[in-house]
């Protein structure tokens, strides 16, 4: 992971345009962009790593690799589906920790994608989930159950009671989530053969992981479940303690890690960053909000709205669970999403996460062709998206500037005078004539080849809707 010098961010109001001023101290960030291919198999993954190599992407996030459920009760699953006959879920509902289940493909298929991607200087990312077991314990394997000393002392003695308050921490951390039995995460014995789970990964070409759940697995600091002697998980999971004399297999500074931390009361987000990145959920609600509104007005878009710092964020438009669970952002248009995308990945915080829709999806069609599996839509490697993955490592160590028309429709990312991206996120044209960081003279944009004029500091030109333009001085 290329890491660069973040220098300041300025912001200031002119008869053009209104700015928001932030200014911040030195910190390191990531010119790096990752494409979590949802639902793609292993052998999927393995197939288009030439284009996602060529779309600007660093890092490809896999969904659960371990054994899974093929059905839960009452539910006659087992098919490829990713909703149907089959769940997408399932694969979030883990019967063993080890590596290959039936929607995503064998260890066999797992080592030979990552072999693959070290050809193309990619790492692969795993999503990882300790926290709980299939809603159907039964269906627990029964080494597992050998290996952490009998059913019962694989979950916490709250294990099976219905957390009814997220900001209890004692409930948040060891109670059952949305019928998910809780996994005794700080027994010696689960934590040994999660590790032997995780190295195995490492072994066979993983270099990062995302821990699915994270905020449900207790800190150091957090009151302890009545089977526990010490919340150490996150210490042995991050290579800091060996348990049993197994640690991580490769050290934790090469390995690229962050958290499913979502944003709420009580979450110890500072806590949780002493161990890894974490997600900014809330900025994601942020950039959803300004869409629907077709206005940056709508909510402030320079507020990263974290209490961490932002180079430690993993940031999104969308996730696989907003878009998913409740739908929340399935609405937005590929096209949304796209312009979206090309504002936050202009930027120079977090690490930007692209999530992959199911090919053939719309608004009216969540689930596209349905099938577990396959290559999602185009989408990851449509010009704009790429325009702006390639921006973003053009820019390394280049100062950012937020540059808002006076409607506020219209964003300006500038990079030092070197480059800018900008953003209509409305339906209609619009004719732009604001202040800019670029140098006076002509620019045609990376994409389309229109052409947008600097004079006296002040850029004008058309956008299209819904569209996204890349400015760069050659």
């Amino acid at each position: 992971m290329k890491h660069l010098i973040f220098i300041a961010l300025f912001i200031f109001a002119s008869t053009f345009t209104a700015r928001c001023v932030v200014k911040s101290t030195e910190v390191k960030t990531n010119d790096d962009v990752i494409l979590h291919a949802w639902s793609w198999s292993f052998n999927t993954i393995k197939e288009n790593l030439k284009d996602i190599s060529e779309a600007g992407y660093k890092y490809v996030q896999t969904s659960p690799a371990q054994q899974c459920v093929t059905e839960t009760k009452g539910d006659k699953g087992g098919g490829m589906q990713l909703f149907g006959k089959g769940r997408w879920y399932y694969y979030y509902q883990p019967t063993d920790w080890k590596i290959g289940n039936y929607m995503l493909g064998t260890k066999e298929d797992f080592k030979a994608m990552c072999d693959e991607a070290n050809k193309y200087g990619i790492k692969i990312i795993v999503d990882v989930l300790p926290n709980h077991t299939s809603i159907d314990d039964t269906r627990v394997s029964d080494d597992l159950d050998a290996a952490v000393g009998g059913h019962d002392n694989l979950y916490h003695a709250n294990g099976f009671i219905e957390i009814k308050d997220y900001n209890d921490r004692l409930q948040c951390t060891t109670g059952q989530m949305g019928g998910l039995p809780d996994v005794n995460t700080e027994n010696p014995d689960f934590q040994y053969y999660y590790m032997t789970y995780v190295n195995d990964l490492l072994n066979c070409g993983a270099r990062g992981f995302r821990y699915d759940t994270a905020k449900h697995i207790g800190l150091p600091s957090d009151p302890l479940d009545e089977k526990s002697k010490e919340n150490d998980f996150w210490p042995v999971a991050m290579g800091q303690k060996s348990v049993k004399g197994l640690t991580l297999a490769i050290p934790r500074d090469s390995l690229f890690i962050y958290g499913e931390v979502l944003q709420d009361k009580n979450v110890k987000e500072k806590e949780y960053a002493e161990f890894f990145d974490l997600t900014a959920s809330s900025y994601g609600h942020i950039l959803r909000n300004i869409l629907e509104a077709q206005n940056f007005n709508a909510v402030d878009a320079t507020n990263w709205s974290h209490s961490v710092a932002p180079n430690r964020l993993v940031t999104w438009v969308e996730s696989h669970d907003t878009y998913c669970n409740a739908h929340e952002s399935a609405s937005l248009t590929n096209e949304q999403i796209r312009v979206a995308w090309v504002f936050l990945t202009s930027r120079q915080h977090g690490t930007p996460l692209f999530y992959s829709r199911p090919d053939g999806s719309n608004p009216s069609n969540v689930w596209g062709n349905n099938v577990a599996g396959a290559k999602g839509n185009d989408e990851f490697k449509h010009p704009e998206v790429i325009a702006a993955n390639k921006f973003r490592r053009a820019m390394s160590g280049k100062a950012e500037q937020l540059i808002f028309n006076t409607e506020k429709t219209v964003a300006q990312v500038c990079r030092g005078n070197k480059g800018a991206s900008l953003v209509n996120v409305t339906d209609t044209e619009q004719a732009i004539e604001m202040p800019t960081n670029l140098k006076n003279g002509t620019y045609y944009d990376e994409v389309y080849k229109t052409k947008f004029t600097v004079k006296k500091n002040i850029l004008r030109g058309n956008l299209k809707p819904f569209t996204s333009y890349i400015l760069i001085k050659k």
